[in-house]
């Protein structure tokens, strides 16, 4: 490893393109170390577009990441969409393995790879976006030596992502764009430990992550299972044991902070909330039916049951229209199918 750091990864997600712009601009040709990127993509982005974006600002050349390319100093790798980025020694590897945090590229993915592969010699930016990526792997950075740089919240287009870092891990430096360069400049430069050790739960995470899918067995050696579902493929969750961001993953390699679980189980109850008003609709229609084919108290029973019926539904509509609390929707419901 060498005495000093020689690799900086980045992430970034919502505002990210001139973050990115303004923050390359303020780099040598002569920076001794390569510089990794991993923007949040829609699956049908170009990265060339992108990548010829950032050119045209930096001196530095870019180039759109693919499999087992070698990076070099002074050079700016930019992530493909709908892959993850990861780095193996000097090269770099494009994947389609499971999403992190909800998302593919992942932040966290790459900060991983780049902290078991480098240790201290590695640097992690979070910029401006949204939601909670980049922050647990700030936290893989930090346990293997490395050093952790966070956008100042009050500076970033969008504060999520540069919050949720500084909320849950010990961040090094937290900086407005405008000193980022500077900064980045004066830590290539630091002298480094090289002998720093490298957690062997994030050594395994690493492994899965390059092997696309993991084992039973590699989950049990860094979390223990509870009583919590993967909300992507609907397999038992493991919680990790070590670092300070609580996280959970399933064995097939979903990846999730608790916040951004929290998000993603949040949306699974939104769209099984709009089947219940859907199955609840074509009851109601059912009941319909029957009461205006009936006579007497059968008919009378029926209209009971479809405007009791008719009640639910809009209250359920209600809490999915006007964004209320779904939970207490989702009570509603099961109450009423008891």
């Amino acid at each position: 490893m060498p005495n000093h750091p020689s690799l900086i990864v980045i992430g970034t997600s919502a505002g990210g393109m001139p973050a990115l712009i303004q923050l390359l601009s303020q780099l040598p040709l002569t920076l001794p170390a390569a510089v990794v990127v991993v923007q949040h993509l829609a699956p049908n982005s170009s990265s060339e577009f992108l990548v010829a974006r950032l050119s045209e600002s930096t001196v530095l050349p870019c180039h759109v990441a693919h499999h087992n390319m070698h990076m070099h100093p002074g050079n700016v790798y930019f992530c493909q969409p709908d892959r993850h980025l990861l780095v193996k020694g000097q090269h770099l590897l494009v994947t389609k393995g499971p999403h992190e945090n909800n998302f593919r590229p992942s932040i966290d993915s790459l900060f991983r790879s780049a902290a078991v592969e480098f240790g201290a010699g590695v640097i992690g930016v979070v910029l401006t976006g949204m939601l909670h990526d980049g922050t647990a792997g700030l936290d893989f950075i930090r346990r293997c030596g490395g050093i952790t740089v966070v956008q100042d919240p009050n500076d970033a287009e969008f504060a999520s992502m540069p919050e949720s870092a500084l909320r849950s891990v010990p961040i090094d430096y937290v900086v407005p764009l405008t000193r980022m360069g500077g900064l980045l400049q004066e830590l290539v430069r630091q002298q480094i430990d090289p002998n720093n050790s490298i957690p062997e739960d994030l050594k395994m995470e690493a492994a899965i992550a390059e092997r696309v899918v993991g084992s039973i067995e590699d989950v049990n050696k860094i979390g223990h299972q509870v009583a919590l579902t993967c909300p992507d493929c609907g397999g038992n969750l493991w919680q990790i044991d070590k670092g300070k961001v609580l996280r959970y993953r399933c064995h097939t390699g979903h990846s999730y902070t608790a916040e951004s679980l929290l998000d993603r189980t949040q949306d699974s109850l939104e769209e099984t909330l709009w089947v219940a008003l859907r199955m609840m609709e074509e009851r109601k229609n059912l009941l319909t039916g029957m009461a205006s084919r009936g006579e007497g108290y059968w008919s009378v029973q029926q209209e009971e049951r479809v405007n009791e019926m008719k009640a639910h539904i809009n209250r359920l509509r209600e809490f999915l229209l006007n964004g209320k609390d779904v939970d207490g929707a989702a009570r509603a419901t099961v109450e009423h199918n008891r």
